[in-house]
């Protein structure tokens, strides 16, 4: 039950952050569960020894483990939006 919730939590910290970066026509259902998820991971990375928090992938489930991994998951929009811009259209 655990990893559904995951998924889901996952699902809509991507799709928050796609509004945010405005990527979200681009995407799909299963890229923004893929964006939460890696930007958590990402944010868990980063940010959690800055702010001393730990992210939804670590078992954390409070305001501040979801901001941590929204803002993970901007960053690799972010990311993602620098390498898309360098390559040839």
């Amino acid at each position: 039950m655990n990893i559904v919730i995951w998924l889901i939590v996952g699902g809509l910290l991507g799709w928050v952050a796609s509004l945010i970066m405005r990527t979200d026509a681009q995407q799909g259902v299963f890229l923004n569960v893929v964006v939460g998820i890696v930007g958590a991971v990402l944010g868990g990375w980063l940010l959690s020894p800055l702010f001393g928090v730990s992210t939804i992938n670590q078992g954390s489930f409070s305001f501040s483990s979801l901001l941590v991994s929204l803002l993970g998951a901007v960053i690799l929009l972010a990311i993602v939006n620098l390498v898309r811009r360098g390559a040839s259209r």
